[in-house]
């Protein structure tokens, strides 16, 4: 039987042929209406299948990695999450306190060594960032207090309530993280972020209006258009989506409104705009996790949608995602199993006394 390890490897191999061709992609872009922060992004991939899940509080978790430095936590709060290649690996979310994270691809990302730090999968650690901090001043302290051990090439964008923005990078086997200052623009796509600023810089003094779908051009289109958030920022953030879309390519479209702890979003199999107000949602661990099919509802609030979760459901979920991900498409049936249950055997509720 193949072991989640051999899986890895088998990942791995895919990975390394996939580096050499086209990048997959997304965009984020942050926006801020009278100092309140908004974040939109798209997820750009080939499956376009998904769970949106209601991660509950004080719930232990344990890193599906084969490694003695597997992390291990206790979640502190309770968020909401897209999720592509299972539960506990989302793609993007935010927690109960307003902390969003999302990823997006990036080839020139290397990896710090892995050590006796606590290591993590690079979707695990954003399910670990939302289930324990509140900022991104508090996600961001720990980074270099953890090791990110797959080999998908990501870099994040952080984002929370109180309008704190950071790009986080592994370039060069270095953690490398932009805030403040060194964040002038507050948006990313699929190059560094040195080269996104570069070349939108270079465009300003040349007078050229970025229309392509490349990366540069994409960060360049959707940080322009981020200067205004108008008098409707949720109608601006998916006006700005909808100009970096990629056809046939774009797959979920979400606007958050951090302040307000509230999720608005779109797929390219359901374009009702669908709303998910974290006040609305049972985050204790007292009730069952609860998930909701991607492009299920009808527009408006989906609240009542969500139904508990089963590992029938991730299963299914896991064969579609690997089915149509050419660098997943090699790991058998046995892996997919075990990944689909590993929440199941590691995930229990543990309320703090």
């Amino acid at each position: 039987m193949l072991t989640l390890r051999r899986a890895r490897a088998v990942v791995a191999v895919g990975l390394a042929a996939l580096l050499a061709g086209p990048a997959f992609a997304c965009t984020t872009v942050c926006l801020l209406d009278g100092g309140r922060p908004f974040v939109a992004y798209n997820y750009d991939f080939d499956p376009p299948e998904g769970l949106i899940l209601v991660n509950k509080r004080d719930t232990s978790r344990r890193s599906a990695l084969r490694s003695p430095a597997a992390a291990a936590w206790t979640s502190t709060y309770g968020s909401v999450t897209f999720n592509q290649f299972g539960r506990d690996n989302p793609t993007t979310g935010v927690n109960e306190k307003g902390l969003m994270v999302s990823l997006m691809w990036l080839s020139e990302t290397r990896y710090p060594d892995t050590d006796g730090r606590p290591a993590f999968g690079v979707l695990e650690w954003i399910q670990h960032s939302l289930d324990r901090h509140a900022t991104v001043a508090e996600a961001l302290a720990g980074a270099d207090a953890v090791r990110l051990a797959d080999q998908a090439p990501i870099h994040y964008l952080f984002a929370d309530a109180t309008g704190e923005v950071a790009v986080v990078e592994f370039l060069g086997g270095q953690l490398a993280i932009r805030r403040g200052a060194d964040l002038p623009v507050r948006a990313l796509a699929n190059s560094t972020y040195a080269d996104s600023l570069a070349a939108m810089d270079a465009a300003a003094r040349r007078g050229d209006v970025p229309r392509s779908v490349s990366s540069l051009d994409r960060f360049a289109r959707a940080a322009a258009m981020a200067r205004s958030a108008g008098p409707d920022p949720i109608g601006r953030g998916f006006e700005i989506l909808a100009s970096v879309a990629q056809p046939d390519f774009t797959r979920w479209s979400v606007v958050y409104d951090l302040g307000a702890r509230e999720i608005h979003y779109r797929t390219d199999g359901n374009r009702a705009i669908r709303h998910i107000p974290l006040a609305g949602l049972d985050l204790s661990c007292a009730t069952p996790v609860a998930m909701l099919d991607v492009a299920a509802g009808s527009a408006g609030d989906v609240t009542r949608d969500f139904a508990a979760y089963t590992r029938a459901a991730n299963r299914a979920l896991i064969e579609a995602s690997f089915s149509k991900t050419a660098f997943l498409q090699a790991v058998p049936p046995a892996a997919r199993d075990a990944a689909a249950a590993h929440p199941d055997k590691t995930s229990a509720c543990a309320p703090s006394k």
